[in-house]
């Protein structure tokens, strides 16, 4: 089972009747956001409050208007008031610095200022994770709560305000975001008829299976291996006297940042320069460990004499039997057998002289 229980669809046609602008005319619980041109921040907001009870058959009411926004339950990304005690989640207005950090005093470190999505998830995100992952621990959540905001939420809002994610100039376009493949579903310009409301149903069926999907990870995929890592953690010096080499029987658990946290808890950053796992293949890899936060430089490449070098050239070249590859970049390399791979990972430690 996924664990994720989301009982609203995903379909993009089962919102066509609750986006719309209404007259004033009270009816039903409603959400108020801005009409016209959409951005991933409210398309986002709005799905996450759609998941929680009090407002799972609320109406999205799209307008501009202040008699309308007035008479909704919430409103999100328009309205330039930001008031949780009146459901009011506007980041635009002048007067609005907040941040995960600021709005709690410090206990969430993250200093990008929040959009509506941010708003939302700062103070309904932990009932959203309850509606989606009713059966894990409470601890667990929490750990969840905050990465959910620091590989998800964050990118959102920062984009949403304009923060670039580096002061250096780009090397390359990226266009693929999700908040890109929001801005890419509003109507063409110069399309004759504009349905922004029906594009903006599907926008908010968009990011919020990515949502569903992330957190479904978290809790399934991401957590369960923190086991699995720190029971190769405490074995590493079974593996190799240095320390340095950590081995996990078989690959694909995701490991950089359990490891990363192992290392915190156990004072000693940066010590391990090589994983070692069993792939689907059969075959054995020895992986250079990322610098964490430095995107793709590793602690320490294998030796650049043997980057680019497969099979037999390369078993010839390090007197290393079955050998199959090393990375042009040193951050990984492979061999048909456990004992080829760690001897690969411990020869690495000795010619760097460590």
């Amino acid at each position: 089972s996924s664990g994720i229980n989301a009982e609203w669809p995903l379909r993009p046609g089962n919102l066509r009747s609750m986006v719309q602008e209404v007259s004033s005319k009270r009816t039903c619980v409603r959400i108020g956001t801005h009409n016209g041109s959409f951005h991933c921040d409210e398309a986002l907001a709005c799905f996450m409050l759609k998941l929680l009870p009090a407002y799972k058959d609320a109406q999205i009411v799209r307008t501009r208007s202040p008699d309308l926004l007035s008479q909704c339950d919430v409103v999100v990304d328009v309205g330039g008031v930001y008031d949780p005690a009146k459901h009011r989640y506007d980041h635009h207005q002048r007067s609005f610095t907040g941040t995960m950090s600021s709005l709690t005093d410090g206990k969430l470190p993250f200093d990008t200022k929040l959009s509506s999505a941010g708003l939302v998830y700062l103070h309904f995100g932990r009932s959203v994770l309850d509606q989606l992952i009713p059966e894990v621990s409470d601890d667990h959540k929490e750990i969840i709560y905050s990465r959910i905001y620091e590989y998800f939420m964050e990118e959102i809002d920062a984009v949403d305000n304009g923060i670039n994610a580096t002061e250096e100039k780009p090397k390359y376009h990226v266009t693929t975001t999700l908040g890109g493949r929001v801005r890419d579903l509003n109507p063409p310009w110069n399309e004759t008829k504009q349905d922004f409301d029906g594009q903006f149903e599907r926008a908010v069926a968009m990011v919020g299976e990515e949502l569903v999907k992330r957190v479904n990870g978290m809790a399934n995929v991401w957590l369960p291996a923190l086991k699995i890592v720190k029971a190769a953690f405490e074995k590493r010096l079974d593996v190799d006297s240095s320390g340095q080499i950590v081995k996990f029987e078989q690959g694909g658990c995701p490991w950089k940042e359990h490891l990363y946290k192992l290392e915190s808890g156990a004072d000693c950053e940066g010590s391990v320069k090589y994983v070692v796992y069993g792939d689907s293949n059969g075959s054995w890899r020895v992986q250079a460990v990322g610098v964490k936060g430095e995107g793709f430089a590793s602690r320490l490449p294998l030796p650049e004499a043997w980057r680019g070098v497969r099979d037999q050239e390369l078993s010839d070249l390090i007197a290393i039997p079955d050998c199959i590859f090393v990375h042009a970049s040193g951050f990984i390399g492979g061999n048909k057998t456990e004992e080829g791979a760690m001897t690969m990972a411990k020869q690495a430690l000795k010619l760097a002289n460590l």
